[in-house]
């Protein structure tokens, strides 16, 4: 069966599965603030990893100005640099699109 006939919300909940299964077990802080999210960490790590593919080696929920003021923070390595992207956990959209500097959080 072609992608063409799945559904939008069919292919994205098939994509977010598999990069589930295929991404180590992250474990994130910030948990205490996943009732207040809208979206999972499974859906922000599937945009996240859509603004800058690559492997996530940090992540985080936390309280941060700018948006919604909740955000889920990825550390996305890519060959030899880390970028952060940060994901609003209310809208998904997308805050933060930065290479991370010399002095990461």
């Amino acid at each position: 069966m072609s992608t063409k006939c799945l559904r939008p919300r069919a292919v994205f909940a098939i994509t977010a599965l598999a990069i589930t299964f295929a991404a180590p077990a992250l474990a994130y802080t910030g948990q205490k603030y996943r009732s207040q999210a809208k979206i999972d960490i499974n859906e922000a790590r599937a945009i996240a990893l859509k603004a800058h593919p690559g492997r996530i080696t940090d992540e985080e929920l936390e309280l941060e100005r700018g948006g919604s003021g909740l955000r889920y923070s990825f550390d996305i390595k890519n060959g030899s640099h880390i970028q952060e992207v940060g994901v609003d956990a209310k809208s998904g959209k997308i805050l933060e699109n930065d290479r991370e500097g010399p002095n990461p959080d």
